[in-house]
């Protein structure tokens, strides 16, 4: 089931994605009245897609991200952020909740912020609380999957030898087109696509830390909150988008989120 969030008219509401495949002129909305996490109510109205804006499929408090989980990746960056990580256990760092915008959505590039790369990524949406997962129980506590880019400030990051400025600003944070609820994750194609070239293209069956060992992690330090965010890290080939640019991410059985890139 794929859930979209969307606006019309100034007013923000939920809906079931009805139609197969991505072309938005074949697809439609079947509108839900409340929160599809609170006992939704379909309102009987069916809308085009292509009618309505898609938002972010969800509005996080928490968007928590997995770094050098795919070895190739880590490889590509060693001069940056080093090798795998000595301890064993995943690389953690949070965006805030301001750096999310949805499907469509300009990417801001700050005035002299130098290089900013894409970072596809398969993003796990949470479903209800969870605190102290096991490898065992944590994808009963998974909503859904959408696609995300960790947008990232390159020189910001070597500069502040830490994460969150680089990767923190507005707008770094897209997440769509969708959430898609019946998915397995274990080996799903991640992609990006800039201006229609092909730069990244990996498997979430080479994750160094799959996503119940990630959620696992996580949650056994703090509490997981229904629609929080978990970036589960990005495949090799990362490099600069430019003002002009369109990105585009791709994630097998959930589909496309495109931004444009701006100057701020």
């Amino acid at each position: 089931m794929r859930i979209a969030r969307f606006s019309r008219s100034g007013e923000i509401a939920y809906g079931l994605v009805e139609g197969s495949g991505e072309d938005l002129a074949e697809l439609s909305l079947a509108v839900l009245a409340g929160h599809p996490l609170l006992n939704p109510a379909p309102t009987g109205e069916v809308v085009p897609l292509q009618t309505v804006r898609l938002l972010a499929p969800t509005q996080p408090i928490n968007v928590v991200c997995i770094g050098k989980n795919y070895a190739d990746h880590v490889a590509e960056m060693k001069d940056l952020t080093g090798g795998s990580a000595d301890s064993g256990v995943p690389t953690v760092f949070l965006k805030p909740a301001t750096s999310v915008v949805g499907p469509g959505d300009p990417v801001r590039l700050p005035a002299g912020v130098g290089r900013v790369d894409h970072e596809a990524e398969l993003a796990v949406v949470i479903g209800r609380p969870a605190r102290d997962l096991t490898r065992a129980n944590a994808l009963d506590h998974v909503w859904g999957y959408t696609a995300a880019n960790d947008v990232t400030a390159r020189d910001q990051q070597a500069s502040d030898q830490q994460w969150t400025r680089g990767k923190g600003h507005d707008t770094f944070c897209p997440l769509g087109p969708w959430i898609e609820t019946e998915l397995t994750p274990f080996d799903l194609g991640v992609q990006c696509s800039v201006d229609g070239e092909l730069r990244q293209d990996g498997r979430t069956a080479d994750l160094i830390h799959d996503i119940p060992s990630v959620l696992a992690f996580i949650t056994s330090f703090m509490t997981l909150l229904p629609g929080d965010v978990v970036l589960t890290g990005t495949p090799a080939g990362v490099g600069p988008i430019a003002p002009g640019s369109t990105v585009a991410v791709r994630v097998q059985g959930i589909g496309t989120l495109t931004n444009p890139v701006v100057s701020r």
